[in-house]
């Protein structure tokens, strides 16, 4: 990444962004349990960057001539990116119906 930057800035600050948030929510939810907000937040921020870039990865192709971990849903990636914040927010929800959070 550093030292291609300049290629492809979108799609590796992209990608960067998306370690940090995976990072964030599981701090958040090793610390808070199920019933983190912030979490439940970036799971939600994740989940709409991997759709809003992967529409965007298809229509306008030009803007990441690099892949980014959202591009095309996170195909380069065995769709892991799209999955990951579904079964986060699944596993986040259950803590409201179990009454248990952890």
């Amino acid at each position: 990444m550093t030292r291609d930057f300049s290629f492809a800035p979108v799609a590796y600050s992209l990608s960067l962004l998306a370690a940090v948030t995976y990072i964030a929510v599981t701090i958040a939810l090793i610390r808070r349990g199920r019933r983190s907000t912030l979490a439940r937040t970036l799971c939600i921020a994740e989940l709409a960057g991997v759709v809003i870039v992967g529409t965007l990865s298809l229509l306008l192709p030009a803007l990441f001539p690099d892949g980014t971990v959202w591009g095309v849903y996170g195909q380069d990636y065995g769709f892991v990116p799209l999955l990951l914040p579904v079964i986060a927010l699944v596993y986040i929800a259950r803590a409201g119906r179990t009454g248990r959070s952890g």
